[in-house]
């Protein structure tokens, strides 16, 4: 790719400030000194420095966030802060999407990347990609909801979910659960409660297909996807 668009793309400036840089001479690929934009480079082969450093250059990236309380799964608001703005810029230059949403008011594991191809796998309503929330229930859960869930509920549009399986962690006047779906309709678990009476008052993902949520990480905290995350997120691609 051509060297000017490269340094833009990472986030050194704009085309015309890049073409400054370059000027200067600043920028040198295999240890020799390029000022034309227009010269073209292999970042995967060769070597392009600045001002000395190395620059790292992906085409993509891969980002595991703990999504906090009040923060929109989108890439702008006008009105409230998403979860692309709690980036740092270095990571925010790649213009990298949220994968599916999580509600306003839900919390836990968002993949953030700008890899379409990948995003649209894990999306597709043809791959039934499993999602497994924890979440605290306003009532008892019982029995009866487990098998409920096991047939699929009629939500409040007259839609029936596909099955989903509902672990009881602790029961009682509120009740602490684990549901895996492999849907994703607009505030589903939300309204699966709903459907047999019950209310979520708490909602965490804690998982996406084979990536588990880092507990690790502090509300609001990500970090770029482990070697072995990213062969799991690879090889479940195929499957």
């Amino acid at each position: 790719m051509r060297i000017d668009k490269m340094l833009a793309n990472l986030g050194y400036g704009s085309r015309k400030e890049v073409k400054q840089l370059l000027k200067s001479g600043a920028v040198k690929v295999n240890d020799v000194v390029v000022k034309d934009a227009k010269e073209h480079v292999d970042p995967n082969k060769e070597t392009v420095t600045l001002n000395g450093e190395a620059i790292e250059y992906k085409e993509f990236i891969y980002l595991m966030m703990n999504k906090p309380q009040g923060v929109l799964s989108a890439t702008e608001d006008h009105s409230c802060e998403t979860v692309i703005d709690l980036l740092e810029l270095e990571d925010q230059v790649y213009e990298p999407f949220p994968v599916g949403r999580l509600d306003k008011d839900t919390e836990g594991l968002l993949l953030i990347t700008n890899d379409g191809q990948l995003a649209h796998r894990l999306l597709s309503p043809k791959k039934h990609v499993p999602k497994t929330y924890f979440a605290v229930i306003d009532r008892e859960v019982t029995e009866d909801d487990i098998h409920a869930f096991a047939d699929g509920v009629t939500l409040d549009d007259g839609y029936k979910t596909k099955p989903g399986e509902l672990k009881i962690l602790k029961s009682g006047l509120r009740s602490d659960i684990e549901l895996t779906i492999t849907e994703g309709k607009f505030h589903q678990v939300k309204r699966m409660f709903e459907a047999v009476g019950k209310k979520v008052v708490y909602l965490q993902r804690i998982s996406m297909g084979p990536l588990a949520l880092d507990e690790t990480l502090e509300l609001g905290e990500y970090r770029e996807l482990t070697d072995e995350e990213m062969e799991l997120l690879m090889e479940y691609q195929v499957k």
